[in-house]
């Protein structure tokens, strides 16, 4: 039944129209073209070919992804309209969320390196039944490069050198890979890179100091054939960030006014941010078990560790400093067995954070300063399964389920107010559900569509946290907040010939108690339960082949939610718009390719309407969100790609040619403006 190629990802249409494979939908590889639900992936070629500059901006044409940077170091993006702590990111299928995420945009993207990325997977609303908690707009699964050594003979060395130079910012970025081994037994993979990012400029602002920042990272990965099926990995990566400038909220923000919508000038003096973030781990898997009952299974030990600080010299000249250390273990299993006609996915998850807090003002220490709790601890475990089944040859269904178990365990947490630190736990259980189908109409049509719940347990930010929000507003946690729980029901469709492709797709999330911060009547936030919420939206996109050499394609995107929730702490209760909804957005793009494949070049637009659909907290961000809503914008840019040899490749984009004055929505600072960015690769 499923040997049909529906929609590839969009860069690659027009290409070998073979079936590609994804890992994150089932946690083993399957075709792209079997899947009930809106998935999308990008390779290493793409990442490079579209010169994307952080890890988020790879979902810029992505329809139903709003891509907020807070600054051009930090961002995350809104996936269905959720962000943050409400949406999964894995590396290699290690889940990177910890429980100290907090609410809102997060700077955690952007510690992974995207010159290590071979591929990028996200799937949509897939809910928590294989991941877990936060699964909830999606799941986003980088999968780092390797040496490939199973497809190699013999002793082998290969190496590349990537260097691109932003004439905007007048960044520099590169990055030194290597990779040997011998064919069939063993590879090694190794990678540096480091960028040096200047200030960027626009046409309306000039020169947005203290945007730049710098950025090292180290990547390696061993991998050592047991047996011809069995395969031991080794593999660990490291990032650092320094000197992160929170832009929007400092005295280097005058303010922006773009019509009749503007923005208020930031009054810190400093707002600075450094992290480090590593993650280590020892994978075995089997791709043909002997195990009668199980056809292939992994086991991965891992762990993690991260440190924050955040540095804040308010307008007074009070300094607050934070500093946040998390040590994450991970232990999963997961395994394949066929059921008569159908396969069950099954296995277990359990991760560790272990934490230390800091906090100071001026040079003292601050208990309440804290980020989070000190000498605190989460665990999560989750046991889960689904069944996948080809009815008939036309219909196809999955059905699965997770049981979750999370505990939060705190010792030196510190109110505002209080003389001591306070200690105190939770612990909640959660059932996750989803049944998914799809239905062949012929060889070119198919729907599909389903049912997904997914939960977040309340975290050590929900809890325990003390965060700077909007316009450096303090931000408290609550130790009485309960769990989120959504359901998503989703129905979509797919056509796909020789010429045309094309995937839309429309959603409906049912929201419960959403853990949401209000005005606490002291001039602070505080963290609560919402009540009833729901979201709701439509995707499309879409592939032509017009000729041989010319491919057209584009993207359109909308949404619209709400949800309940008090105003003020222990007010009447509000309906009020759902933070950071995405406006009507658009991307269009036309790309010509010689017959040699040799080069190419591309023209793109993309566009999106004035977003002035804003919730109460939203529109009070005036250093980021302008009042009287987000300006409406359209960028025209060109991209080209010249393989000069079979060892060099040349790229060239120019972005942003009319030097537009545009910000996107949920930003600190406005887009780059008028753009080249230069970029050579010589491989060996």
């Amino acid at each position: 039944m499923r040997n049909l190629v529906f929609l590839l990802p969009l860069p690659l249409f027009g290409q070998d129209m073979l079936p590609d494979l994804i890992v994150t939908v089932s946690r083993f590889p399957e075709e792209i073209t079997e899947l009930p639900y809106y998935s999308e992936v990008l390779t290493a070629e793409d990442l490079e070919d579209s010169a994307i500059r952080t890890l988020p901006q790879a979902f810029l044409t992505t329809p139903g992804v709003l891509v907020q940077q807070t600054t051009p170091g930090h961002g995350s993006p809104y996936i269905r309209g959720f962000n943050g702590r409400q949406t999964l990111l894995l590396q290699d299928g290690i889940r990177l969320n910890n429980s100290t995420w907090r609410g809102g945009p997060v700077q955690y993207w952007n510690t992974l390196d995207s010159q290590a990325i071979d591929r990028l997977e996200l799937i949509k609303s897939q809910g928590s039944v294989l991941y877990g908690s936060d699964a909830i707009g999606g799941t986003v699964n980088i999968l780092s490069k390797s040496s490939g050594f199973r497809d190699k003979e013999g002793f082998f060395s290969h190496g590349a050198a990537y260097y691109r130079f932003d004439t905007n910012s007048e960044s520099n970025l590169g990055r030194l890979e290597q990779t040997l081994g011998v064919g069939g037994k063993w590879g090694l993979m190794l990678g540096v890179s480091a960028k040096d990012v200047g200030d960027i400029k626009d046409s309306a602002l000039d020169r947005m100091v203290g945007t730049g920042y710098s950025e090292d990272s180290l990547d390696f990965k061993f991998e050592y054939a047991l047996s011809e099926a069995r395969t031991l990995t080794l593999a660990s990566t490291y990032l650092e960030q320094d000197d992160i400038n929170r832009w929007h909220n400092t005295t280097a923000n005058q303010g922006w006014v773009h019509g009749n919508s503007f923005t208020t000038a930031g009054t810190d003096l400093q707002r600075t941010y450094d992290q480090e973030r590593s993650l280590t781990y020892l994978r075995l898997e089997d791709s043909e078990s002997s195990i009668s009952w199980i056809e292939r299974w992994q086991l991965t030990a891992s762990f993690q560790k991260s440190q924050d600080s955040e540095f804040r010299v308010r307008a007074s000249g009070q300094q607050d400093l934070k500093i946040l250390d998390v040590d994450t273990y991970g232990l999963s299993f997961q395994a394949e067995s066929f059921i008569g006609a159908g396969n069950l996915t099954w296995g277990a998850d359990f991760y560790r954070d272990e934490i230390d807090s800091e906090g100071y003002r001026n040079g003292a220490t601050r208990p309440s300063n804290r980020p989070v709790a000190d000498d605190s601890s989460n665990d999560s475990l989750g046991v889960f399964a689904t069944f996948s089944h080809d009815l008939t040859d036309r219909f196809s269904y999955d059905l699965g389920a997770r049981f979750s178990y999370a505990a939060a365990d705190w010792n030196g947490y510190r109110p505002t107010g209080a003389l001591v630190d306070q200690a105190g736990d939770a612990d909640w259980t959660n059932l996750s559900l989803s049944i998914r189908g799809n239905y062949e109409f012929n060889d070119n049509w198919s729907t599909y569509g389903g049912l997904s719940q997914a939960f977040r347990a309340p975290n050590l930010d929900d809890l325990t946290g003390s965060q700077f929000s909007l316009n450096g507003l303090d931000s408290n946690g609550s130790p009485n907040v309960d769990p989120e729980n959504y359901l998503t029901a989703e129905l979509g469709g797919r056509f796909a010939n020789n010429h045309l492709s094309y995937q839309i797709a429309s959603y409906y999330t049912f929201i419960d108690d959403a853990i949401t911060r209000v005005d606490d009547g002291t001039g602070g936030l505080a963290t609560v339960n919402g009540s009833d919420g729901y979201l709701f939206g439509f995707e499309a996109e879409a592939a032509w082949q017009l000729h041989q050499d010319w491919e057209l394609s584009g993207s359109l995107a909308w949404q619209d939610g709400k949800n309940e929730q008090a105003a003020t702490l222990g007010g009447p209760i509000i309906e009020d718009t759902i933070r950071r909804l995405h406006p009507l957005t658009a991307s269009a793009r036309l790309k010509w390719t010689h017959s040699s494949e040799k080069y190419w070049i591309a023209g793109q637009l993309l566009a999106a309407s004035n977003q002035d659909n804003l919730s109460s907290l939203a529109a009070s961000d005036t250093q980021r969100i302008p009042a009287n809503g987000t300006p409406s914008y359209l960028i025209a840019s060109l991209y080209s790609g010249w393989e000069v040899s079979e060892n060099v490749t040349l790229n060239l984009a120019l972005e942003n040619l009319t030097d537009e004055d545009y910000r996107i929505h949920g930003s600190g600072q406005n887009g780059v403006g008028r753009n080249a960015t230069i970029s050579v690769k010589v491989t060996w």
